[in-house]
């Protein structure tokens, strides 16, 4: 990974603990019979079919990490591109680790509000795209200790940039637990 522009503050964050729960090995690679399972469950989760199963495994290594300190952690999950999305992946996830391990639902931070058009500007092009804003709200996050989740870890730019937002509203984020982490294709 190239990080001669990367900004220290993401740095930062990738030092803390980035736990990942499986490789996941992107479709254009080849795929054994394991890896095509963890891709199936992976994809179940994000379109809301596994988040009990999840969940357990979630909240599992939440009580193995904080102990009874998983107490005094709020949980909140990076949001997918739309509302409608993110409710899908994460409203019954989030609910059932809290409910499983006692940390707090971070979820009831996060607003997200309609779209908008932002403009994406390269060297030689600009392209138009409708994007989803995404509301923090600071009362919420301020002086809790965070544990950012999302689905699939890649480069850990998003990652990054969320928990940086998190920081900024006041918040104290551990790191981040993913449920697949890519992988690039190897000999299988």
């Amino acid at each position: 990974m190239k990080t001669k522009n990367i900004p220290e503050t993401w740095k930062k964050q990738w030092s803390k603990f980035m736990v990942s729960f499986f490789d996941y090995l992107p479709t254009k690679y080849e795929a054994n019979k394991r890896e095509w399972a963890v891709r199936k469950m992976i994809w179940d989760f994000k379109d809301g079919k596994r988040s009990v199963k999840v969940a357990e495994l979630v909240a599992k290594r939440m009580r193995e990490q904080f102990g009874a300190e998983v107490e005094n952690v709020t949980l909140v999950c990076i949001p997918a591109s739309s509302a409608a999305k993110t409710e899908t992946r994460y409203k019954v996830f989030a609910e059932e680790v809290a409910r499983l391990t006692g940390c707090k639902n971070g979820n009831k931070g996060v607003k997200i509000e309609g779209e908008r058009l932002a403009i994406h500007e390269t060297r030689t092009s600009k392209r138009l795209q409708s994007v989803e804003v995404i509301t923090l709200n600071k009362r919420f996050f301020n002086g809790k200790k965070v544990l950012v989740f999302d689905d699939v870890l890649t480069q850990g730019h998003t990652y990054a940039r969320f928990a940086c937002e998190l920081e900024k509203m006041g918040a104290e984020v551990l790191g981040g637990y993913f449920l697949g982490k890519t992988i690039c294709g190897y000999n299988n």
